[in-house]
């Protein structure tokens, strides 16, 4: 796409905006900036960022460092046990209040082979063809048509870069226009956010002078599926546990030593069944403790827009799981997840022979009430409970002969949950910013299924968070093919714009 140049506001000037721009003044800003927008966007998501290479993220942590420097902004490398994270702060005259912003930058990790295109890390513009199929449309077709419903194809282009751009995109809108917050800024930027942040809680401890401010928000994640304005005022923590059974020291053939040698993997089948039960509730004793939904609490689970039919449809099941009667309802509760599992060979390559091993991957979405350490141990007592011997470390040849039911067990917690009231004054000033730039309330979800590192910043700094999603439900984040709806993008512009001229006083 053709670089564009800031253009100078040939109709509203300076003077006819108030520092809380009306909806309609918004929209203005947003049209005349939008596509100089998409330039920052494509120019961010053409730098491979998967946090596995280092070198990768060099590169982005220079491009952003420079390009909020050319825009005035001081940034500062706060130093970690791993890759830093970057600090990048505004603040304005006379302003007593802190705002602090949350980006991720890095990416997941990309299989060309599972992209419709030719390089993931060069974006593509694409709109749907009679067949419903994704076609490649010259992106100079934006400097004289628009569809909402166009998409540009890239990695990151919603996760997370897209709401990166959002941003720069709003800022330089606002400082054309001569506006600017009456709230200091702090944005941390993090770089391992698809790693898991390891080292970001400790970094948080370490630097908790310069990241104080009064709220956090974090731009990540996708809107509600109805895909109006949402509002997301927690996230589920998450935690992760890996299990291995024990056959056989070696494989061995299923002729000569199947009905005598114990199979790892029917054990492994065995204990996994019996921590939940068929309606897909979790039968550990006390593992949803702690989490009683009041009438009022259920009432606002009811308002947020869901259509579980639809929801059905397009994952394919024609049941859901029983924890609770909604979707929203399900995700106020921990949940435990096999995410994978292995043992021996399969397809073409499967074996006549009785597994030595067997292995399933695990995760547990933490909730404010669940306390990981706590959950993890009534785990350990099932699994004990079942007749299994625990250790974390592959068995000798005394402990296989001592135990007849051996279970290496390895388990982490990345962070926990958080949730912010709705009634609190940060959800109020937010409702009041984006029903300014829509002319309705946003959708407002409890608390959200997927996970963010961001209880660390809540602890320790002892301030609210809420989430803003900008991007498109089905934008496929993590997997081939991610996208970002052009209607999305655009409104996303408008949303940071908002939240920048909403008084923080």
């Amino acid at each position: 796409m053709k670089k564009l140049l800031f253009l100078p506001l040939l109709i509203l000037g300076i003077s006819a905006f108030s520092q809380s721009l009306t909806q309609a003044e918004l929209e203005k800003l947003t049209n005349e900036n939008w596509q100089h927008g998409l330039d920052i966007l494509q120019e961010i998501v053409s730098i491979p960022n998967d946090a596995a290479y280092p070198e990768q993220i060099e590169v982005n942590i220079a491009w952003c460092e420079k390009e909020f420097g050319e825009r005035g902004w001081h940034s500062e490398k706060l130093e970690t046990n791993g890759i830093p994270l970057l600090l990048v702060s505004k603040s304005q005259p006379n302003a007593t209040k802190n705002a602090l912003f949350y980006f991720h930058v890095d990416g997941q990790s990309v299989d060309t082979s599972k992209w419709l295109q030719p390089n993931p890390y060069l974006p593509v513009l694409k709109s749907l063809d009679a067949n419903s199929d994704w076609q490649i449309i010259p992106s100079e077709n934006l400097q004289t048509d628009y569809n909402p419903e166009w998409r540009l194809f890239g990695r990151s282009t919603s996760d997370d870069k897209g709401p990166i751009a959002m941003f720069l995109t709003g800022w330089d809108a606002l400082v054309k226009a001569g506006i600017s917050p009456d709230y200091n800024i702090k944005i941390i930027l993090d770089f391992e956010e698809e790693q898991g942040s390891p080292n970001l809680p400790q970094a948080v401890l370490d630097h908790k002078e310069k990241l104080k401010a009064d709220l956090m928000l974090i731009m990540d994640g996708p809107r509600h599926t109805s895909n109006e304005p949402t509002l997301s005022y927690g996230a589920r923590g998450i935690s992760q546990m890996t299990l291995t059974t024990f056959g056989p020291k070696l494989p061995q053939h299923s002729g000569h030593y199947g009905n005598y040698a114990p199979n790892a993997a029917f054990l492994l089948s065995q204990l996994l069944a019996s921590m939940k039960d068929e309606n897909g509730v979790v039968v550990i004793p006390s593992f949803y403790e702690g989490i009683n939904l009041s009438e009022s609490e259920m009432e606002i689970l009811a308002q947020v827009p869901d259509d579980e039919q639809a929801i059905q449809k397009k994952l394919g099941i024609g049941r859901t799981d029983q924890v609770g009667q909604s979707y929203q309802e399900s995700i106020q509760y921990p949940s435990l997840n096999i995410r994978g599992m292995e043992s021996a060979w399969v397809g073409k390559e499967a074996r006549t022979i009785v597994p030595a091993t067997a292995l399933a991957e695990i995760d547990v979405r933490l909730v404010p009430e669940s306390d990981p350490e706590r959950l993890f141990s009534l785990i350990k007592k099932h699994i004990e409970d079942q007749g299994f011997h625990i250790l974390d470390h592959d068995p000798t040849d005394e402990e296989r002969m001592k135990y007849p039911k051996i279970v290496k067990m390895i388990y982490s917690i990345s962070y926990q949950a958080f949730r912010t009231p709705m009634d609190s004054e940060t959800g109020a000033w937010l409702r009041a910013a984006m029903n300014r730039a829509f002319g309705k309330d946003p959708v407002q979800i409890r608390i959200s299924g997927g996970s963010i590192p961001i209880s660390p910043f809540v602890d320790a700094l002892g301030i609210p968070a809420v989430t803003i999603p900008t991007v498109n439900a089905d934008n496929n984040q993590h997997s081939p093919n991610e996208n970002i709806r052009l209607g999305n993008y655009k409104e996303g512009i408008t949303t940071v714009m908002a939240i920048l001229t909403q008084s923080l006083k």
